[in-house]
């Protein structure tokens, strides 16, 4: 890090109608550095980069190049600048090849009648050669999320970038595929390019990066190096306050119940999982955990029958249940809260009521099939409130509100079919902090009133801390389950890649 200021910003000020969402903002990067951006959902940092990148123009305030003032009127010209930017959201197109996509503004400049697929695949190797085994031919439509976001990495690392923007790049990654991205960002960094990296996670903050910016409501809070300050200080920073305990407390041995709210019993779905059995108690939270590809989503979609030929049996509080397809499921009180939220999870373009009856939208409709609104925004009024959803008003795009008050839209349209079991698949990825802690206390008021939980995360102190018990899937069969003190992230690891070594707690879930 040489200290010379790359990029300076000073008073930026931007408004969506009568929302503020910078006020008066200052930011500076300097050259080689790794620089952190925190801040819960809607402070402002996703509205700062989209201004860097050109996405968005500022009402007011003063962007800096080098020392020299500059405007930027759109991505293409952020890309001419030396600014690149990764989105937490993927935005590739599905059915053209990896190489293609990587490679698709320099394609579109070129002034060659016929696409060289030979060539940008030999060069869409030499990229991968330091990122991931990803094949270039491959079309990304065939791709698992987590390898179409180190499609979106590589894409980036081919331009010819100053300036680096990285919104929750590791998001949808393996542990292995993040360990390799940092190496990335560092020698990037040592070779002159400055970083933004936004985050939620304070481990990676506080492992990779030299310094921290917090925004909150809009405003600038601090600037900090990483080595002189703690995770609690920058959590203060974000939320203005303290955050007491992250998770709710959980179930107490004594209040444990025997009560089945949903058996399963030799699940079996062609290559992607074999002979799955389990059960989960009325109260308790479910963890299920496992790397990417192991077959967890894929366990919870077949409970549901959201896709694919599902054999085995299933009980719901006691009752067998025989499911054709997923609207047999909702009707039954089962539903699959996605993790892709932007492309499963809402309709970003619709209203927040609108978004919230989806599901079974004949609850909010007349005799004769019409949607009543007064009906529609009561139910988003009820519901919103429940999940203490932050919004203008309910007529407002989902495409308005914070990535955490998005994801609580999401969870509304679960419960507006009054559930009897929701499986939730990575319910706080790309969630700030105090969203994430409302979350959590929601989950847990849930389990608590008798709905069936069941959480399917990455983050293994997510699964620790929330869950009562976590279910370890391997290779499309359940290898273990753990609970209580022996649930730890060693014993989680072992059984998850296949050792099953550690601790004897571990104990084989397959009933």
């Amino acid at each position: 890090m040489t200290g010379d200021v790359i990029l300076q910003i000073s008073n930026l000020t931007k408004s969506f109608g009568p929302v503020k969402a910078l006020k008066g903002v200052d930011f500076e990067l300097r050259r080689g550095e790794i620089h952190a951006i925190a801040g819960e959902n809607g402070a402002g940092k996703s509205t700062l980069m989209n201004i860097i990148d050109g996405i968005l123009q500022p009402d007011s305030g003063e962007i800096r190049l080098d020392g020299t003032p500059v405007e930027i009127p759109s991505p293409a010209a952020a890309q001419k600048m030396g600014i690149g930017f990764v989105h937490q959201e993927i935005a590739l197109c599905p059915d053209v090849s990896v190489a293609e996509n990587i490679f698709m503004a320099a394609t579109n400049a070129s002034r060659s009648f016929l696409m060289d697929y030979k060539g940008i695949e030999a060069k869409a190797r030499e990229v991968f050669a330091q990122l991931s085994s990803i094949d270039p031919s491959v079309l990304v439509r065939d791709l698992s999320i987590s390898n179409q976001q180190l499609v979106e990495i590589a894409k980036a690392l081919t331009l010819d970038c100053r300036v680096l923007i990285l919104d929750e790049p590791t998001a949808a990654l393996t542990e292995a595929e993040a360990q390799v991205l940092f190496k990335i960002m560092r020698r990037l960094a040592d070779q002159g390019i400055s970083l933004i990296y936004i985050s939620h996670r304070m481990v990676e903050i506080f492992d990779n990066c030299d310094r921290v910016s917090v925004f909150r409501d809009g405003r600038y809070v601090t600037t900090q190096d990483v080595a002189k300050i703690t995770p609690a200080d920058v959590v203060r920073a974000m939320v203005g306050r303290e955050i007491g305990d992250l998770y709710p407390e959980k179930q107490r041995p004594e209040a444990c119940s025997t009560t089945e709210v949903l058996r399963v019993e030799n699940l079996c779905e062609a290559e992607r999982f074999h002979d799955v059995s389990f059960s989960l108690h009325k109260g308790e939270i479910l963890g299920f955990a496992g790397l990417i590809g192991a077959g967890r989503s894929e366990i919870a979609k077949g409970v549901c029958a959201l896709e694919g030929q599902v054999t085995g049996r299933l009980w719901l509080n006691g009752e067998p249940l025989a499911l054709r397809d997923y609207q047999d499921s909702i009707d039954a009180g089962i539903v699959y809260l996605s993790e892709d939220r932007k492309g499963d999870g809402v309709f970003l373009d619709m209203s927040i009521a609108s978004n919230v009856s989806a599901l079974k939208v004949e609850q909010v409709a007349s005799a004769l099939g019409l949607i009543q609104p007064g009906r529609e925004t009561e139910q988003a009024d009820r519901l919103g409130r429940k999940l203490n959803l932050k919004c203008g008003t309910l007529q407002d795009p989902v495409s308005s509100l914070s990535g955490g008050n998005q994801q609580k839209v999401a969870l509304a349209k679960m419960l507006s079919v009054n559930p009897r079991l929701i499986f939730l698949d990575e319910p706080t990825r790309g969630v700030d902090v105090g969203a994430k802690a409302e979350i959590y206390r929601i989950l847990r008021d849930l389990a608590e009133e008798g709905v069936g939980i069941v959480v399917i995360s990455s983050e293994l102190p997510e699964l620790i801390g929330l869950c009562d018990r976590v279910l370890v899937i391997h290779e499309g069969c359940l290898s273990g389950e753990v609970t209580g003190p022996d649930m730890t992230e060693e014993n989680i690891m072992h059984l998850a890649s296949g050792t099953q070594q550690g601790t004897g707690a571990a104990s084989v879930a397959a009933q």
